[in-house]
Formats: structure tokens, C-alpha cells, sequence
């Protein structure tokens, strides 16, 4: 959600913090701002809005000062208004904060009861006192975070400025991610690595607790205990190239033309094309003594674990349940000895998912995480790590990752397959020859981009969108279905196709299109008896089949895409392109932002 950057620099810094921004657009925002200590005064440029709002803004009012911070903001407690808008600050202090504050009503009463005023609704302003009071009391910065923190109740990650020491900045984390970045002769924090891609390489990962005083020569990191720590440097790899839209209109769209390379590049890393075989990273647990498998994840990644399901149930017989990750722990879940939680994620740090892990760990429960960058928190607390290898993805709703996860659960599920002897060698080959076909398919379903963006006009009209499937279409049926209202803020629901008779038939009529996703095989004809249901009362239907399924059912359709015909294992990951396509088109025509959905952050980090 919210992004950070902070600058402790050799010249001034509000331009490169500005272009620090830009990098975190991707992450969802309804305001930003930029603070700098300047000729012993903290100064502030702040706006709601995009962020060409707050370089009008500077270029009004350049922003001068070597020491800076600056923030977007989606907004939590209070309007995206200017005044909510971060940087917070004091005479002393200024602040940015990704997070929540839980008990911030509590700190600012007190605060108040003291004579403290506040000018924004924000829970973040609160922070902003308590340590601005410290400082006013003669305490160092230093000293007055480290009094502070404690009484901090949420996540959070914060970057701060302090007026009499114009060489300094403090950053802390709970919760919420945050990056030290290495410099020649500058130093800088960042709420990821993307951030800092132009500035440095070098970056440290703040661990849960931590926090950190930075100057130009360096860091010093102090753990939750307040003891000092080493955090290793590591190189981030993450360049201008790879966060750029290349010859494609939006972010969106090449990242969903990437999906034949990155889904190539993930299954070349668990595949043994050799000799056929599923090699994953070997865990420090024994796989074949896993009992029963708990899928947990948000939004677009939780249709990903819907989808692994039926394979980890078919291939490897063994029981699996699926929970969202913002319900799991609040159901008090029963644990069993012997079992594997799996843990979804393109960040790698989304809030739910990340205390459902830590409530599995508590409970006993073996993890294993699925992420897309490899360097998160979740990647750092499991026992078995499957980097996705997406590479960054900047729109906010979920392309490539999505496929790239579905293809590593691919492979998870054949490698637990054999590793409870349900796999023998004759079938892992076949199963591995499906999977190395993929990223061809793919390709192949590229291909009808132009035919679907021709009849996008036949939904974008529509105020209610229904998406069927069955089987593991059922879980693209929803994806679909998320996907137009991400992007196109058009009503969507996707169900079971056998389910329509037990209610939604009712919402048929000659003004809801219907999208059904059908490719030939075992499940086809009760998919087709489901959708002939809804014609039969006026459903206007846009079939989405191979070949021979639209032969033999597009009559009759007001639109059909025909996909290539594929193995029933990579289906699910083929039928993600023209929902993913279909969903871009509409948006596109009816005006939407593609890569920032009003109301949407890429990485949700509080609950």
C-alpha cells in the first residue's frame, strides 16, 4: 500500500525522492508529500491526488535541503485530503508511516489532555507528537524513538526527520516492510527495493522489530530489544528496465504479454527437463509425512490456491483446506500434527497472510511460501521457499504472478505426489511434459488478443457481469470476474456452473453478459448444459473454449474466443490470459486508470 522513500544525500533531494515516488505509484495512492530540513526548518509540499499534483506543487515552491522524506498515501484513518496527506510534522519532526496505529485514539487523548494540537485525522500524526515532545524535552532523536516505539500498538513503518539534526533519519518497522539502502557518501530508506532501484543496489532488509538511525556514512540497526544488530547486505538486482512499460500502453498489458517468459523462467527452476522430473529446493521437513495441506492467501492468490487444490487432492490424495487469509485465524482453525501451511503472496509481506502464518507456526504447522520476491518476510520466516519468479510487477491487479504461482502449486503438487508415492516415474514425466508446455500455450492464447479486444464493446456496456466455470475453471471463474471489477469498475460475480439453478439464474436477462469458461474435456458438456440454461432465458453468453468446444457450443453465443486446446493441468493458467484481456479491453474503453484502480493498493500491509 503506501510507499516510502527517505534521502540523507550530498545535494538536494526533493526531485530524486519525487522520482522515488513515481517507482512506488504501482502500490495504490490517494495523496503524497515531501518534507526536507532546510536552513534549520523542516518544510513541507504536500497534495491529494496523483502525483503530478505535488510536482505542480514544487515546481511553485521548490522544495530545497539534502535530508528528505517523502510518502504516497492510501488512505486508512481520515479523507485523502491535503491536510491527511503525509509527511506529518511538528516544529521538530516530520514523519511517514505505512500502517496502522491501533491504539492511536488512546495516544492522541493523552496527547491532547497535554496541549497538543493536531491538524489531520490521521492516525500517523500521533506519532508525530510523542516523539516531537521528547525531543522538546531535550531528549536525543535516538532516545526519543526509542521511548516510543513501544508504546506503538499496529504495524507500521516509519521514516523520520528531525529539524536540529538536518544529517539524520530514523526508520522503523512492525509489520509494515523497509529497506536500507547503501550509497557512496548517501544513505537511504525505502519501503522497497523498487524505490531505490536508481539510487543504489546494495540494500539491507529491516527484520521485524527493527529500527534503524541513518546518516550519509552509514547505518546503525538496533533490534526490538534496542540491542545492535547486523543486517546482511544484499544485492537487489531491481533496475529501471524492469519497472518500465516498454512499447505497451500500460503496465498491465505487458506484464499479462510477459506471462509465456516469467512462467517459463519459474517452471525452469522446478523442472529437470533431463530426465522429466519435479525438483523442488529440498525443505528441512520430510514431505511424505505431511498429513493435510491449509492454503491461505488474498484476492487474486487465494484463486491461485482454489486452483491448486484440485491438484494437490487429485495428484497427491491428500486433504486440503483453503481459507482467506483476513477469516482464517479468527474461525480459531484446528491445527493437526503432521500438516503444511502454504502461504500465497506476490509481495511476500501482506498483513493477513503474514499473521496467518505466524498463527500456523505457533500452532505447529509446517510453511511453505509462495512469493514473488524472494526477500520478504514470508520468504524469511518459511521453512520451504517457492520464489514465483515474476519479476516486479507493477499494475495493481494481479497478472503474471498469478500464472507464475499457479505454476509453481504445479509443481508442488506433483513433487508431493511423489513424495507420498501416489506419482509413479511414468506419470511425473507426463506430468512434467504438460507443465514444459505451457509458456508455448500461453503464446498461443496471446495471440487472440486482438479478437477479444473487438468485442469488448459487448460488455463494457453492461452495469452486471456473470463468469462460470467448473472444476478448476470454477476458481478462473471468480478471477475473471475479480479482474473486471478491479479495472473496469463493473459489477462481476463468478460461480460454479452448476450452481446458477440453485440462485443466480434469477439474475438472467438480455442485459447481463455472460462469460463462461469451458475448454473440451471431462467437464465440458455439464459446463455446456449449465450455459444452454442461460440462453434458454435470454443470457447473452461469451463462450471461451478451445476448437472444438466452440464447434460444438458457440451457436448461439453473441462471442466466442477459441484458446488453443491444452492439457486440463495448464488449463487454468492458459484461461487466465483472455480474462486477463478481456477484463484490460473493457477497462481501457470505458476510460478507467488500468494500473491504479481507484481505491486499490498493490500490497495490502495492514488488516
Amino acid at each position: 500500500m503506501c510507499g516510502i522513500i527517505g534521502i540523507i544525500g550530498k545535494e538536494d533531494v526533493a526531485e530524486r525522492l519525487v522520482d522515488g515516488l513515481k517507482r512506488l505509484e504501482y502500490r495504490g495512492y490517494d495523496s503524497a508529500g515531501v518534507a526536507t530540513v532546510h536552513d534549520g526548518a523542516i518544510e513541507r509540499r504536500r497534495a491529494e491526488g496523483k502525483l503530478a499534483n505535488l510536482v505542480k506543487e514544487l515546481a511553485g515552491e521548490p522544495l530545497p535541503g539534502t535530508t528528505g522524506i517523502a510518502h504516497t498515501r492510501w488512505a486508512t484513518h481520515g479523507a485523502p485530503t491535503t491536510s491527511n496527506a503525509h509527511p506529518h510534522a511538528t516544529g521538530e519532526v516530520a514523519l511517514v508511516h505505512n500502517g496502522i496505529i491501533e491504539n492511536f485514539k488512546t495516544l492522541r487523548d493523552e496527547l491532547q489532555a497535554r496541549g497538543r494540537h493536531f491538524d489531520s485525522q490521521t492516525d500517523t500524526e500521533v506519532v508525530a507528537h510523542l516523539v516531537s515532545e521528547l525531543v522538546e524535552q531535550g531528549a536525543s532523536p535516538k532516545d526519543a524513538v526509542a521511548q516510543v516505539l513501544p508504546r506503538l500498538h499496529g504495524a507500521f513503518a516509519l521514516a523520520i526527520l528531525f529539524r536540529s539534526h538536518p544529517d539524520l533519519l530514523i526508520g522503523a518497522r512492525l509489520g509494515s516492510p523497509l529497506v536500507v539502502g547503501y550509497g557512496e557518501g548517501e544513505t537511504f530508506l525505502g519501503s522497497d527495493a523498487l524505490a531505490l532501484a536508481p539510487l543504489t543496489q546494495r540494500i539491507a532488509y529491516l527484520e521485524e522489530g527493527d529500527w534503524v538511525v541513518i546518516t550519509k556514512d552509514g547505518a546503525d540497526i538496533f533490534d526490538k530489544d534496542d540491542k545492535p544488530v547486523e543486517r546482511p547486505i544484499t544485492i537487489s538486482g531491481v533496475t529501471g528496465e524492469l519497472i518500465s512499460k516498454g512499447n505497451h500502453r500500460h503496465y498491465m498489458l505487458k506484464e499479462i504479454y510477459e506471462q509465456p517468459v516469467v512462467v517459463a523462467q519459474t517452471l525452469r527452476s522446478y523442472l529437470r527437463r533431463m530426465d522429466d522430473q519435479v525438483s523442488l529446493p529440498v525443505p528441512d521437513f520430510d514431505l511424505g509425512s505431511i498429513r493435510r495441506v491449509t492454503i491461505v492467501a488474498c484476492g487474486t492468490s487465494y484463486y491461485a490456491g482454489m486452483v491448486a487444490k484440485y491438484w494437490f487432492e487429485q495428484f497427491a490424495r491428500v486433504p486440503v483446506d483453503i481459507d482467506v487469509a483476513s477469516e482464517f485465524r479468527y474461525r480459531d482453525p484446528v491445527m493437526e500434527d503432521g500438516g503444511l501451511m502454504i502461504v500465497i503472496s506476490q509481495s511476500g509481506e501482506t498483513a493477513d497472510t503474514l499473521a496467518a502464518l505466524r498463527h500456523a507456526r505457533a500452532e505447529g504447522q509446517k510453511i511453505a511460501a509462495v512469493v514473488n520476491v524472494p526477500t520478504s518476510t514470508m520468504a524469511r520466516e518459511a521453512d520451504l521457499l517457492l520464489p514465483t519468479h515474476a519479476g516486479p510487477e507493477i499494475g495493481v491487479a494481479s497478472t503474471k504472478a498469478f500464472t507464475c504461482q499457479l505454476a509453481v502449486l504445479a509443481a508442488l503438487a506433483a513433487n508431493l505426489a511423489r513424495a507420498k508415492g501416489r506419482l509413479d516415474e511414468k506419470a511425473e514425466k507426463e506430468l512434467v511434459r504438460h507443465l514444459a508446455e505451457a509458456p508455448a500455450a500461453l503464446n498461443a492464447a496471446l495471440a487472440y488478443d486482438e479478437s477479444i479486444e473487438a468485442m469488448a464493446h459487448l460488455v463494457a456496456a453492461a452495469r452486471d457481469v456473470l463468469y462460470l466455470g467448473r472444476g478448476p475453471d470454477y476458481p478462473l471463474a471468480l478471477e475473471g470476474a475479480l479482474k473486471l471489477k478491479e479495472i473496469s469498475y463493473i459489477h462481476a460475480e463468478g460461480y460454479a456452473a452448476g450452481e446458477m439453478k440453485h440462485g443466480p439464474i434469477a439474475l438472467i436477462d438480455d442485459q447481463v453478459p455472460v462469460i463462461v469458461l469451458a475448454p473440451s474435456g471431462p467437464l465440458f458438456e455439464k459446463t455446456v448444459s449449465n450455459m444452454q440454461e442461460v440462453q434458454a432465458r435470454g443470457g447473452k453468453v461469451v463462450l471461451i473454449s478451445d476448437y472444438d468446444g466452440v464447434q460444438a457450443a458457440g451457436e448461439g453465443c453473441i462471442a466466442t474466443i477459441t484458446m488453443p486446446k491444452v492439457h486440463p493441468l495448464i488449463a487454468p493458467m492458459v484461461y487466465a490470459v483472455p480474462v486477463q484481456l478481456l477484463a484490460y479491453h473493457v477497462a481501457v474503453l470505458k476510460g478507467t486508470d488500468v494500473d491504479q484502480p481507484r481505491n486499490l493498493a498493490k500490497s495490502v500491509t495492514v488488516e
